[in-house]
């Protein structure tokens, strides 16, 4: 299982925020060795520790939306995705 690490509602980003984040997540590599990732923007930091089981060269996260709006990260697998991508890909 994954590692995550979520700070939201900051009223203002600061370095001590982020390091106080960064330490949570390597608290937590145990639980997901693979890969780790980390947003840091606007009112919340998100960071990630994956755990690798279907295929460790991807899916490094978090996940971002084309436009970067929208920010994810998942502990899972989605073994239809290519379903999916295909349903979603013109809307």
């Amino acid at each position: 299982m994954c590692g995550i690490v979520g700070i939201f509602n900051i009223k203002q980003q600061s370095k001590e925020i982020r390091t106080k984040a960064l330490k949570m997540s390597q608290r937590l590599r145990h639980r997901g060795p693979d890969w780790s990732g980390i947003y840091v923007g606007g009112s919340a930091i998100l960071a990630h520790e994956r755990l690798s089981i279907v295929d460790p060269r991807s899916g490094g996260q978090p996940l971002y939306s084309p436009d970067r709006k929208l920010i994810l990260s998942v502990n899972g697998e989605i073994y239809n995705h290519r379903q999916i991508r295909e349903r979603y890909a013109n809307k």
